[in-house]
């Protein structure tokens, strides 16, 4: 990652500088909390994009690398199956792998399946073909697309044992780049389960565990259960514990470093909203000044950003559709928000969706 300076806030890279410094200068107790150990790769700040579907494509992540402060990237998960089912068919790969190969590092690519050898495979040639820095393996999707139809995603947290097996074969194939998993507490609330997926996983060879607090029945209901993360923290003994869920503002992910036994904290749907606050929490944690909300013609500039990065990738109308499911997120809260998603719902082509962008950011600055 290139050395930048986004809002005010310096570069991860110049942060863990600042830290090592600090920790060996006798002058005091840094306030920067980590690195995050994965295998022989260090993540710093210890700050996590989550993998989410249909949303953390190339574009995103470009912006999120372009704002600073997060110490991984992970693309959409990517079906092992698919993988496989379309290199036989096109002689080519699943559209979510699209830029990785040429993207800067460090990136995590998500995988699921529920078959040891399929999944192992995916994992080699990934490792083979686009060389990511890290692996991670979802034991965390709620959709019943995932769960009920193909019986992989949190579906697979009812049987521990197998979850450990899916681990061993993508950890032997794809070695020596760590593998992680991604789980949630468990199946159903009389099933929480996490504490001894967790020790499997480790047992299995994973590098780190991704707890979202919630189980696959809440979905993205309810509150997340960080006072969960002791036991869970308690079963592992080599490997880092990284929390996630209901982490909204760069305020939270502070306080859930400091409060909770986690190594580090993933943060997603409020990262489509704010994809600044991971700028944020890395100069909070920093003990540095954080820096504002980027002013209304910022955002409206980092949209339309992203809407040239998806016109790239995808075609015009496809990239049309995508950019209203970011529209909402983005102005999710503000004054304003439900014209806005209204007008671009409607837009039948980018200009018109960047028209109610212009106009809605317009006002936003008059009513400062």
């Amino acid at each position: 990652m290139s050395e930048q300076v986004v809002f005010g806030l310096e570069s991860p890279a110049s942060l863990l500088r600042a830290s090592e410094r600090e920790q060996g200068s006798g002058g005091g107790t840094a306030t920067v909390k980590g690195p995050v150990r994965l295998g022989g790769l260090t993540i710093f700040p210890p700050l996590f994009q989550a993998p989410m579907a249909g949303y953390t494509n190339y574009a995103l992540r470009q912006t999120l690398r372009k704002l600073g402060g997060v110490g991984l990237l992970c693309t959409e998960m990517v079906s092992a199956r698919g993988f496989l089912e379309i290199d036989a068919r096109k002689q080519s790969y699943p559209e979510r792998l699209w830029g990785v190969r040429d993207e800067p590092r460090p990136l995590a690519v998500q995988i699921w399946d529920n078959e040891p050898g399929k999944l192992g495979e995916v994992a080699a040639r990934i490792v083979d073909e686009f060389r990511p820095s890290a692996l991670d393996i979802n034991f965390g999707c709620p959709a019943e697309e995932i769960t009920h139809r193909v019986s992989c995603g949190a579906f697979l947290l009812q049987f521990p044992e197998k979850v450990g097996e899916l681990t061993a074969s993508v950890v032997r194939r794809a070695a020596p780049v760590p593998v992680t998993a991604k789980i949630r507490l468990g199946w159903t609330d009389n099933t929480i389960n996490a504490p001894e997926t967790a020790e499997v996983l480790e047992q299995a060879g994973a590098a780190a565990v991704f707890v979202h607090a919630r189980t696959a029945q809440q979905k993205y209901r309810g509150t997340a259960d960080w006072d969960r993360m002791g036991s869970i923290k308690a079963r592992l003994r080599r490997i880092p514990l990284i929390g996630n869920g209901d982490v909204r503002t760069w305020e939270e992910a502070v306080t859930a470093l400091r409060r909770f036994p986690v190594d580090g904290v993933m943060i997603g749907r409020a990262a489509i909203s704010r994809p600044w606050l991971f700028a944020q929490a890395a100069a909070a944690l920093a003990g540095r000044a954080v820096p504002p909300e980027p002013s209304p013609e910022e955002q409206r500039d980092l949209l339309l950003e992203l809407c040239r990065s998806l016109a790239e990738q995808f075609d015009a109308h496809r990239a049309v559709i995508l950019m209203r499911k970011y529209v909402c997120r983005f102005c999710l809260g503000r004054p304003g928000a439900k014209t806005l998603r209204t007008q671009v719902s409607a837009a039948s082509d980018m200009k018109a969706l960047i028209r109610a962008v212009d106009a809605f950011y317009a006002a936003a600055s008059e009513a400062e």
